[in-house]
Parts: structure tokens; C-alpha cells; sequence
């Protein structure tokens, strides 16, 4: 796969961490909008506890790019906070290390073991890019800091979800498409394909 596909992952993975770098002292405790709860849950959660299922999810990129199961890596593994006292030095650590599979990885067609089924390497990594990518965006107007990502990163996701936002629409995971004129930026246009309110 080619160099470009590795760039958009770590573009994503940076984005969100330039992002969780701008949080507040007093912000993390804040209760998040209604559409960061989780499905089986109507709890509000956190802003920190928001930051930290992200942490659990990069704290996985390693072992799953291995080929490893959850089983074999240890079902329980990241459970709990991985964030401790100090927050945005965790989190850059995890960031680090998630990128730092992703640029060895070899061979992108290799199985990977999630909990929701087996993916190819390929198919995982642009699940979890288009999802990190976008929640940089979100967390951004927030917490209210610049929620600009970068050309190319859009440009990637845009590449990725755009053939099959309607297809993933009708299974629940966008919302309804909001309309945005043509003449929009590209990253206005991909709120809008993903059910979110553009910026501009």
C-alpha cells in the first residue's frame, strides 16, 4: 500500500492529538454534546473520558497490526484510564507508538483480529483514520479552538468515505446529510456528507 495511505493515518492520529494538546485544564471534566454519548448508553460522558476510549483505541494499533486477537494480547489490556496525571503527555505517548506500527507495517492485505470481526490491515486502518480525523474536528469547536484539519487529511478521508456515505448512512453510522454549497471547502462538504454542521 502506498505512502500516501500511511500519511493520512498519521495525519489523523496528529490532528486529534494537536487537538487534545489545546484542552484546558478546567475542560476536561465537561460534559460532551449529546451525539459523543455512547449507543447503549443516554449517560453524558466526559470530555476526558472521550480522550480516553480514543487512547484505548491507539493503544491497540500496535498489537493489532501484528495479526494478534484481543485474547492473545490480553482482553483487558488497556481497560480503565490511561491517561493518569498527566493527560496530554499519555496521550502523545499512545499517538507515538500507534504511528510508529503504522510506518512498519509491511503488509496491509494481513488479517486483523478486531472485537467487531476480521478486517484486513488496509480496511482497519482507514476505519479508524476517517473516525479519528473527523473527531478532531469535533472535539476542536468544542472546546472552541481551530477545528481546521489539514488539506491533505481531508482530501483522504473525503477519498475513502464519499463512495459509500449513503451506504453507511442507511446502517446508522452518519447522520443525515447536511447540505453545503459546492463552492464550500472540502472540509465543509465532508461535514455535511458525514451529517455534521460545516464550519465556515
Amino acid at each position: 500500500m502506498s505512502h500516501y495511505e500511511r500519511r493520512v493515518f498519521v495525519l489523523a492520529d496528529q490532528a486529534l492529538q494537536r487537538v487534545v494538546d489545546q484542552i484546558g485544564d478546567g475542560q476536561w471534566q465537561m460534559n460532551m454534546p449529546a451525539d459523543f454519548q455512547r449507543r447503549q448508553s443516554d449517560k453524558p460522558v466526559t470530555l476526558r473520558e472521550i480522550i480516553n476510549y480514543h487512547a484505548y483505541d491507539d493503544a491497540w494499533v500496535p498489537d493489532m497490526l501484528a495479526g494478534s486477537t484481543m485474547a492473545e494480547a490480553g482482553q483487558d489490556k488497556f481497560q480503565g484510564d490511561l491517561l493518569g496525571d498527566d493527560p496530554k503527555a499519555s496521550f502523545a505517548t499512545l499517538v507515538a507508538k500507534a504511528c510508529a506500527a503504522v510506518q512498519g507495517l509491511d503488509d496491509f492485505q494481513r488479517t486483523v483480529h478486531c472485537s467487531f470481526g476480521d478486517f484486513s490491515a488496509q480496511e482497519y486502518l482507514w476505519q479508524i483514520t476517517g473516525f479519528r480525523g473527523m473527531r478532531a474536528n469535533d472535539i476542536a469547536k468544542v472546546i472552541g479552538v481551530d477545528p481546521t484539519l489539514p488539506d491533505e487529511l481531508v482530501e483522504g478521508i473525503w477519498a475513502e468515505i464519499e463512495p459509500h456515505a449513503e451506504e453507511w448512512r442507511a446502517i446508522g453510522v452518519f447522520g443525515p446529510k447536511v447540505q453545503v454549497p459546492e463552492s464550500a471547502s472540502l472540509q465543509d462538504r465532508l461535514l455535511g456528507l458525514t451529517g455534521r454542521q460545516p464550519n465556515g
